[in-house]
């Protein structure tokens, strides 16, 4: 297969784009530097917040901003983009649709995984804009998964470890954190997928185990793939 160049559209947030850049690397079959997957990285902190948007608590669109930079990173080189934020993929019909190259879906991806591992009833951990759009549900479906939400009071404590933790630069609440899993696993979830890459940062802090399927790394593995190179041992 024939080896292609990766675009990722970070800044969303920015130390979740170093994390899948890590991870790209850390996961790629390579002996030396040139066995590594080529790409280039934007870190546009100015992408609006998703989140906000799609709630309805702010009128500025994330779409367009993350479109000029799809077109940025096609015209460098890219020819297979990936967007590392679950919450922008509530837009990902407009998005490859405005973009130059193929986007890879993070969220139908990691539902595959969620089935390929025999996954039946899946928890979905992710931001309040992710839960409302409903697109893990979807994926969900498309894949014969029975999605569980957390209640609306354990929501507002991931939102808490997603903004006023990972993205304020802090270690996740450990209590918090507690709640969250226990009230996950009450609910009778064989997977709990980490559905926003702040809470891919969380499973690395806290060294989780593959009870949580991460989707940031189902990401970068399915973007090491697409792009013809093969996955470390």
């Amino acid at each position: 297969m024939e080896k292609k160049t990766l675009g990722i559209v970070g800044g969303v947030g920015p130390l979740a784009t170093m994390f899948i850049g890590e991870m790209i690397v850390r996961r790629t079959k390579a002996a030396k530097d040139q066995d590594h997957v080529n790409s280039i990285i934007t870190n546009n902190t100015r992408i609006p917040d998703r989140t906000a948007f799609i709630m309805g608590r702010s009128d500025d669109n994330p779409v367009p901003v993350m479109i000029d930079d799809m077109a940025k990173l096609s015209s460098i080189g890219a020819e297979i983009i990936i967007i590392p934020c679950n919450t922008a993929h509530t837009f990902y019909d407009e998005l490859q649709m405005g973009s130059p190259v193929p986007v890879i879906h993070m969220i139908r991806e990691t539902m595959k995984r969620a089935a390929q591992q025999g996954a039946v009833k899946v928890g979905v951990l992710a931001t309040t804009g992710t839960v409302t759009s409903k697109v893990y549900q979807q994926a969900a479906n498309e894949y014969g998964l029975e999605p569980v939400l957390p209640s609306p009071e354990i929501q507002e404590k991931v939102m808490s470890i997603i903004y006023d933790n990972v993205k304020a630069g802090k270690n996740a609440d450990k209590d918090t954190w507690r709640e969250i899993v226990n009230h996950m696993e009450n609910q009778g979830c064989d997977r709990v997928v980490l559905g926003c890459t702040e809470l891919s940062i969380v499973k690395k802090e806290m060294d989780l185990p593959d009870f949580y399927l991460d989707s940031l790394i189902v990401l970068a593995e399915t973007a090491i793939l697409s792009c013809g190179y093969e996955l470390a041992e």
